[in-house]
């Protein structure tokens, strides 16, 4: 439960720091790129603990709960603002969010998540073969997967948000620009944290009793109990 709480926070509010542009010296990104990033984090440590199905439950909900806040927001924001409020400009900047932008981030974010948890599923089975019974040989086989696993599932969300939610308004040559630098600076996040995301991993397995490996399950997206 905290999990899933976690996650669909963290999707929440990268929606409404996306609105917001930083630099940081060389690099333009959004607010957006400070806490997306942990919602993979999450989901890799979901998917470690207790599994692909898990998983996929968690980024459905998270899916629907985020889709809630959006129509909710568009709502408030097409409703009459009152005479007397003279805030209505900024807060359009925030909620009224093109409905190109909200179905590319929503198309994006559900592969995205799902190429994650499926890498992660994966290649566990795969290292389930080796020795993982001493720590250096955890950490090993978990920095791996947990790498490698944002590593597809952002370039899936990337691949797929850029020329659906840009095309057309950024040249077709700086689409792959944006691509490629995306997927490295959230990579980088993942990389950054994984000392902190292993110590999760670890005292969640020890807390939970869980460790699970997928044998035998449908990968289908769409089977949420099975």
């Amino acid at each position: 439960m905290l999990f899933c709480t976690l996650f669909c926070v963290c999707l929440i509010t990268a929606n409404v720091l996306e609105t917001k542009q930083i630099s940081i010296g060389p690099f333009n990104i959004t607010g957006g790129l400070l806490v997306f990033p942990v919602s993979y984090i999450i989901n890799d440590c979901v998917c470690e603990v207790w599994g692909y199905r898990r998983a996929r439950l968690v980024i459905w909900l998270g899916f629907l709960m985020n889709f809630m806040f959006v129509s909710f927001g568009a709502l408030a924001d097409a409703l009459p603002a009152a005479p007397y409020w003279d805030g209505q400009e900024g807060f359009h900047q925030i909620f009224g969010l093109a409905p190109r932008i909200a179905a590319s981030s929503f198309i994006a974010f559900l592969a995205g998540s799902f190429v994650n948890a499926y890498v992660m599923s994966r290649m566990k089975l795969s290292a389930r073969e080796q020795d993982t019974s001493s720590s250096s040989a955890f950490v090993r086989n978990f920095s791996s997967r947990a790498i490698w696993s944002t590593v597809f599932g952002e370039s899936a969300d990337s691949i797929i948000f850029f020329p659906l939610a840009l095309s057309g308004v950024v040249p077709w040559n700086e689409l792959p620009v944006l691509i490629v630098s995306q997927v490295l600076l959230k990579t980088l996040y993942e990389i950054v944290v994984l000392p902190v995301t292993i110590r999760v991993v670890r005292a969640t397995k020890k807390f939970e009793g869980s460790d699970v490996y997928d044998h035998d399950i449908s990968y289908n997206v769409f089977r949420l109990w099975r």
